[in-house]
């Protein structure tokens, strides 16, 4: 068992070919080759703009140095629309707040400022990736490179900016359509996150808290209890049996029971569809759900609503739905 919950905690830490780093090439089998020679067919990948309205860039804000920043590439195009945040929780809790940039992109299209912590470590504009530990020292590769707390530090701010004279983002903001989403360990992050009143929405991208009650990954402490803590409708997202955090994340789904929760389940695997272009399937299901909690969107919420909803007859995905 314990050698079983290390393995785990490995994956969601970024150990293992199964967690989500930089986005693998579409149509590379990342798991087949060197995990160096995966990152480096991704990082050759351009970015991309997103398919919403508004195209999106990927940048480093001087007044946000240690975070990256997703949002419309033409603000004034918003018109009166105000701007959504989404902030988010690194796969692996790693460093790279590039390493999901084609899905937090196609989310900064449809009018949101996304925020994630570290620097950009993969893709276009990429600065030299630290060594990874070759001592064979498990405890080594289980540290955190960032936080929870970090991860709300993009929250705090883009609320500052929303009010700051001089910010582009000055009156662009309703701090009422507030997200938390994370991938993997990022997901425990986003859970951890999910406590504070700002948020209106969790989203938990293949994780879940250890079942067991262990907390093998050095510079975290989560256990099941934390779900108490949410408060807010919060979506789970699976990759199906074949995804190492499948028992973590399903039996969440089970025990929360005092706030709306679904899950969205399919054979996609650990990474999900992080690595297809502009996030694949699951960006735009993400986006959906953002529209419908956030911003009472109605046409995207009967991709979660009714029986014959999007998800109820896709035959690639099963939805499970409490509370709502």
């Amino acid at each position: 068992m314990r050698t079983g919950i290390a393995a785990l905690a490995l994956a969601l830490i970024g150990g293992t070919a199964q967690a989500q780093e930089a986005p693998a090439a579409p149509g590379v089998d990342a798991s087949a080759q060197p995990a160096a020679e995966a990152r480096a067919a991704a990082d050759k990948l351009p970015d991309t703009p997103g398919t919403g309205p508004y195209p999106a860039i990927k940048q480093v804000d001087p007044t946000l140095a240690d975070h990256v920043v997703y949002r419309p590439a033409d603000l004034s195009r918003l018109g009166g629309r105000k701007l959504g945040v989404l902030i988010w929780g690194n796969g692996g809790c790693s460093d790279d707040g590039a390493s999901a940039r084609f899905h937090l992109a196609e989310i900064a299209s449809h009018g949101y400022l996304v925020i994630a912590p570290g620097k950009i470590l993969s893709g276009p504009g990429a600065a030299t990736r630290p060594p990874r530990p070759t001592d064979g020292n498990v405890a080594t590769r289980l540290a955190v490179a960032t936080t929870w707390q970090q991860v709300v530090q993009g929250l705090d701010w883009a609320l500052a900016e929303n009010g700051r004279a001089g910010s582009p983002y000055k009156g662009l903001i309703d701090p009422a359509q507030v997200a938390v989403a994370g991938h993997s360990c990022g997901g425990l992050q986003a859970i951890q996150a999910g406590a504070d009143k700002r948020i209106r929405t969790v989203i938990v991208h293949n994780s879940g808290i250890f079942t067991d009650g262990t907390n093998p990954i050095r510079g975290m402490t989560v256990d099941k209890s934390l779900l108490k803590t949410l408060h807010t409708p919060t979506l789970y997202v699976m990759g199906g049996k074949g995804d190492v955090a499948w028992p973590n994340g399903t039996d969440d789904f089970a025990k929360i029971d005092h706030v709306p929760v679904m899950l969205v389940d399919g054979d996609v695997g650990h990474g999900g569809t992080f690595r297809e272009p502009n996030g694949g399937e699951v960006a735009k299901f993400t986006v959906d759900w953002l529209e419908w909690q956030l911003r009472g969107d109605a046409r995207a919420a009967r991709t979660f609503t009714g029986a014959d909803c999007g998800l109820c007859t896709s035959p690639k995905w099963k939805l499970e739905r409490k509370g709502f």
